[in-house]
C-alpha cells in the first residue's frame, strides 16, 4: 500500500503506486480539474509524476505562488510553439520564467515587428484552445543532442552537449512542439488562458557579447483575467510615473552618451538631490554618526587586501599612474576601515558609528543601465559601525527603528523584512554564524518587524538583513540593508583595545537607508509621479501677476517668501494667466499664488493647491502658516 500524507495531515491509500492527477481526482472532481502540479518534499512535479513509495503531497493550483510559476513556464513554451507554428526557420534557445512572467529567446533572420508579436499572441491562443495534452519523456543526452540536431535546433543541441554525457535530459511536447526543459508544466494547454505579449527586446547568446544578437520576447502570464488586467492597468500607471520621463518634463536631470550610467543634474533635479541629501545628513548627526570622507581612488593593494581584485575586477573601473595601478571605489568599506585604524581605539570607543556619501562607480554593463535607477557612478548614504558581537542586537533594533521613520518621512508606510543566513561557501565558524543570525532576527523582533527567512542567502562572510519598501503600485525595492561582517576588520588588521587590556576584532555593520541616492531619488519620483511633497519639492510656490500693475507686489511676495526659506518662482511673463496656471501646474508644484488688483490691494493672495484645487483668497501670513506646516509634517 501507498500512504499520501496531504497538507492537513490526512492520509490516503493506494494498493500501488499512483500519480499526482490521480490523487487530486480521488479527493475531488474540482481538485482534480484544478490541479496544475503536485509537491513533494519541496520539489513541484508535474501530476503525470508516479508516486511509488510513501510521501507527503501537496496539489498545487492556480491559486498557489508554485501554480503561477508553472503557469508561466508553461505559457513561455507555448510562445515558442507560435513562433515555429508561424516562423518555421526560428530556432529557439531558451526561455525561463522572470518576475511577472517569462521571455523566450530566438534566432531568426530578421527582426520581429509588432504585427509578428500580435500574430503569435493570437496563435498562442488558438493553440492553448486545443487543449492539446502536455507529456513528458527522458532521452539520453546523446540522443537528445543528435535528435535536436535532426530538427536544425542547433543552440538546443548545444545546449545538451554542455550537460555531463551521463545524464539523460527530458523533454516536454504539446502537438507539433517539443521542447528541452526540467518541468515542471500544466498539464495541457488548455490551462494557459490569460497571458499577453509585452516586447522584444535584443540578447546575447548565453549572455556574452561576441555570440549572436538573438530577439527576446517577453511576455506576462496569470491566474485569472481580472489579475492580468491588474497588471496590465499598473503597468499602465507605471509608464506615466516614468522617472526617465518625468525627468525629462519637469527638468530634472538628463542621460547623456557621453557618460552612459552617469546623472547630469539640473538645477531642480540637484535641489531635490540636496534635501535628500540634507535630510539623511541631518539623521546621521541626530543618531551618533560621525561623518567622514574617503578618497575616490585606492591603490590595487588594498583592493588585493580586501578580495575585490580577484572577486570583483571585471566591475571596476581601473587607472594608472607612476606605475602604480589604482581603482575607483566600487564600495566604501574598505576606506572606513582605513580610518577606524587611525590610532588606537578602545572597547570605550564602540559602537563607533561612520557615515559617508560616498561616489561609487562600477562598470555596469550597458544593457543592464535604467535611467537614474541603475547607473555606473553613483552616491551611497554609507555608514558602517564597527562593534562587538554583544552589541550587534541592539545596533540593529535601533537601525531599523531609525531607518521606519526615515521611509515614514518620504512617503513609504509598508516595509518588508527579510533575513539572509548562512551560505554553503562561508567563512567564520558555526558559532559566529550562529551569534550573527541571532542577532540580526532578535534586532528585527526588537522593533516590532515580522520577517521572512532567505536561507543560504547571505554573504559569504555573513548574515544580512534586507529591508524592502512597497511603493504606490505595490512594486517592491530593496534599498536598506545591513550587513554582519567579521571579514574585512581581519583581512584590514583593525583592532580596537578591549576591556581585558588584549587587542581584539571588532565586527563591522555594513548599513543604508536609501542605499544609492541616485536609485532613491528615481523611487521617490515615481511613488510620487512627479508631484513630490512640499518639503521635497524643488519649487516650491509659483507667484504669478495677472498684469503687470501687480508686479511690484508679486517681488514683494516672493522676497518674503524666500526669507521663510522656501524655493520660490517668480513669473513675471506678460501671459495670459490661465496659460501660466496651466504650464506651473503641469510642472506639479504644491502652491500657485494668483495676484490680481484685488489681491494687491487686500495685501491677500489667491491660492490654488496642486491638483487644481482652489484654496480661495487668503491673507499671506495664513499661506505661510499652511505650508509651513505642511513642510514640517511631511504631509
Amino acid at each position: 500500500m501507498i500512504h499520501i500524507t496531504l497538507p492537513d495531515g490526512s492520509q490516503r491509500e493506494f494498493p500501488g503506486p499512483v500519480s499526482v492527477a490521480e490523487v487530486a481526482a480521488s479527493i475531488g472532481s474540482g481538485l482534480a480539474k484544478a490541479a496544475l502540479a503536485g509537491k513533494i518534499d519541496g520539489k513541484v512535479v508535474d501530476t503525470s509524476h508516479v508516486i511509488a513509495a510513501d510521501s507527503p503531497l501537496s496539489i498545487v493550483t492556480a491559486k498557489d505562488a508554485d501554480g503561477l510559476d508553472v503557469i508561466r513556464h508553461s505559457t513561455a513554451h507555448l510562445l515558442a510553439y507560435a513562433v515555429k507554428e508561424l516562423f518555421p526557420e526560428a530556432q529557439v534557445t531558451i526561455g525561463p520564467v522572470i518576475e511577472h512572467g517569462f521571455y523566450y529567446d530566438f534566432s531568426y533572420k530578421r527582426p520581429f515587428t509588432p504585427e509578428d508579436l500580435a500574430a503569435i499572441e493570437k496563435k498562442m491562443a488558438e493553440l492553448a484552445a486545443k487543449d492539446e495534452t502536455v507529456t513528458r519523456r527522458v532521452l539520453p543526452r546523446d540522443e537528445a543532442v543528435a535528435y535536436f540536431k535532426s530538427l536544425g535546433e542547433h543552440y538546443k543541441a548545444e545546449i545538451i552537449a554542455s550537460i555531463p554525457a551521463n545524464e539523460d535530459v527530458s523533454l516536454y511536447r504539446e502537438g507539433k512542439f517539443e521542447d528541452l526543459c526540467r518541468g515542471p508544466h500544466v498539464p495541457s494547454t488548455g490551462k494557459l488562458r490569460f497571458f499577453k505579449l509585452m516586447k522584444v527586446a535584443g540578447a546575447y547568446w548565453r549572455g556574452d557579447h561576441r555570440n549572436e544578437m538573438l530577439q527576446r520576447i517577453y511576455g506576462t502570464a496569470w491566474a485569472s483575467k481580472d489579475e492580468l488586467q491588474q497588471y496590465l492597468t499598473m503597468l499602465e500607471e507605471a509608464e506615466k510615473r516614468d522617472h526617465r520621463k518625468l525627468g525629462r518634463e519637469l527638468d530634472l536631470f538628463h542621460l547623456d552618451e557621453y557618460a552612459p550610467g552617469m546623472v547630469f543634474w539640473h538645477p531642480k533635479g540637484w535641489t531635490l538631490w540636496q534635501e535628500v541629501e540634507q535630510y539623511m545628513r541631518r539623521v546621521y548627526r541626530d543618531n551618533g554618526y560621525q561623518e567622514v570622507k574617503g578618497p575616490q581612488i585606492l591603490d590595487k593593494a588594498l583592493w588585493e587586501k580586501t578580495g575585490h581584485w580577484d572577486k570583483y575586477r571585471e566591475n571596476m573601473f581601473i587607472t594608472e599612474s607612476e606605475k602604480r595601478d589604482y581603482a575607483l571605489k566600487p564600495m566604501n568599506c574598505p576606506g572606513h576601515i582605513l580610518i577606524f585604524k587611525q590610532g588606537i581605539k578602545s572597547y570605550r570607543d564602540l559602537p563607533l558609528r561612520f557615515g559617508e556619501f560616498g561616489q561609487c562607480h562600477r562598470n555596469e554593463p550597458t544593457g543592464g543601465l535604467h535611467g537614474i535607477m541603475r547607473v555606473r557612478g553613483f552616491t551611497q548614504d554609507d555608514g558602517h559601525i564597527f562593534c562587538t558581537e554583544n552589541m550587534i542586537q541592539s545596533e540593529v533594533a535601533a537601525f531599523t527603528t531609525l531607518l521606519q521613520k526615515v521611509y515614514k518621512d518620504f512617503g513609504f508606510t509598508e516595509i518588508l523584512y527579510k533575513l539572509s543566513t548562512r551560505p554553503e561557501k562561508r567563512i567564520g565558524t558555526e558559532e559566529s554564524w550562529d551569534k550573527a543570525e541571532a542577532a540580526l532576527a532578535e534586532g528585527l523582533r526588537a522593533s516590532g518587524c515580522e520577517f521572512e527567512y532567505l536561507p543560504g542567502e547571505g554573504a559569504f562572510y555573513g548574515p544580512k538583513i534586507e529591508y524592502v519598501l512597497k511603493d504606490a503600485l505595490g512594486r517592491q525595492w530593496q534599498c536598506g540593508t545591513m550587513q554582519v561582517d567579521p571579514n574585512l576588520p581581519e583581512r584590514l588588521d583593525a583592532e580596537f583595545v578591549g576591556e581585558d587590556g588584549a587587542r581584539h576584532r571588532p565586527v563591522m555593520l555594513h548599513r543604508a537607508i536609501v542605499g544609492s541616492l541616485e536609485r532613491f531619488i528615481g523611487i521617490l519620483i515615481e511613488q510620487h509621479a512627479g508631484a513630490l511633497p512640499a518639503w521635497l519639492a524643488p519649487k516650491q510656490v509659483a507667484v504669478l501677476c495677472i498684469t503687470d500693475a501687480q508686479a511690484e507686489y508679486c517681488r514683494e511676495l516672493a522676497k518674503t517668501l524666500v526669507d521663510q526659506g522656501l524655493r520660490v518662482e517668480l513669473d513675471l511673463r506678460n501671459e495670459k494667466i490661465t496659460r501660466k496656471i496651466r504650464e506651473h501646474s503641469m510642472q506639479k508644484l504644491p502652491y500657485i499664488l494668483v495676484v490680481g488688483d484685488k489681491e494687491r490691494e487686500a495685501g491677500a493672495v489667491a491660492v490654488r493647491a496642486r491638483g487644481n484645487v482652489d484654496l480661495g483668497v487668503m491673507p499671506l501670513q495664513d499661506f505661510q502658516s499652511r505650508i509651513a506646516s505642511d513642510i514640517a509634517s511631511k504631509a
